[in-house]
């Protein structure tokens, strides 16, 4: 399948990453700020013709009961924006406790925001990485 990018969606901010089927990894590159709570869909582009990803990844925020948060419909709506805008097949995965694991794993180097959304878009980019491996299993 090739590169991916995947998305930890909020509607200040979106953390941004880039992954590979191939290796099934994935690294932070960046987040993006949004404009009058609307996603920089400028940029978004650049990354789209930079990477030329097969598709993309999107974190659907889940509460701890199992329902879905109060930006899922947000997220959900993004999710079909980047789809429709850039041809991508678009993959939503739980993003439960990304942000939090997000801090852990930066420990001391989590010294911003943007630092935190990025690396909680890796991880929901490996997620989606790691439930596909099982499948093709």
């Amino acid at each position: 399948m090739g590169a991916l990018l995947g998305f930890d969606f909020g509607p200040r901010k979106i953390g941004v990453a880039v992954g590979q089927t191939i290796t099934g990894s994935a690294s932070a590159l960046t987040t993006l700020r949004s404009h009058r709570n609307r996603p920089d869909w400028g940029r978004i582009g650049q990354l789209v013709r930079e990477w030329r990803p097969h598709g993309a990844v999107v974190g659907l925020p889940f509460n701890m009961d199992d329902t879905e948060g109060a930006l899922a419909p947000g997220a959900r709506r993004f999710a079909r924006q980047l789809g429709g805008r850039f041809g991508l097949e678009v993959h939503l995965v739980d993003e439960r406790l990304t942000s939090l694991e997000a801090r852990r794993r930066l420990g001391r180097d989590a010294t911003s925001l943007e630092a935190i959304d990025a690396m909680a878009a890796k991880l929901i980019l490996e997620t989606w990485l790691m439930d596909r491996a099982r499948r093709i299993r």
